[in-house]
């Protein structure tokens, strides 16, 4: 199998997701996701990925899609298109799979596959993570991950 098609198999369309799902749960495999833009990948990114993946079996990241984005930080966002992000985080050896979404939140989404653990950057509070109900109803777990101090898209765009 060629390496593109190995990446191109992390991309899971919602309609896919029920069997990608059933054949992880039928493993046993702890499910852990988490979510955001992922515009302009920096080391702040590749380690707090790295240490949701090590919290579990399978990371599943769902992306904003360009319009989404849009709409969450303005018409000059995202720098990189959604077919780049996501080419980029499914290189990464440690992504299982990542899904678009379109909505403002990823709520449905957390909703349909039901994580194990949902993981956050601590800059956000267990009260305002959006899907932290879904998973501790199942008996799941919110984890958030600190920062890496100093990187941040805002402060890379900045700088360019």
């Amino acid at each position: 199998m060629k390496k593109i098609d190995v990446i191109q198999n992390k991309f899971i369309q919602n309609e896919d997701m029920s069997k990608k799902l059933a054949y992880w749960n039928f493993l046993d495999q702890k499910i852990v996701f988490t979510n955001g833009c992922f515009d302009i990948i920096h080391l702040g990114h590749i380690m707090y990925l790295s240490k949701a993946a090590d919290l579990g079996d399978v990371l599943i990241v769902g992306l904003n899609t360009d319009e989404s984005i849009k709409r969450l930080k303005g018409d000059n966002r995202p720098i990189n298109n959604q077919h780049a992000r996501r080419m980029t985080l499914g290189s990464m050896f440690f992504v299982d799979a990542v899904v678009l979404f379109d909505e403002d939140t990823p709520y449905e989404l957390i909703k349909q596959i039901k994580p194990d653990i949902l993981v956050k950057g601590s800059d956000y509070e267990d009260k305002e993570i959006v899907g932290a109900n879904i998973v501790k109803d199942k008996g799941g777990e919110v984890v958030t991950i600190d920062f890496l101090d100093g990187y941040s898209t805002s402060e890379v765009i900045e700088k360019i």
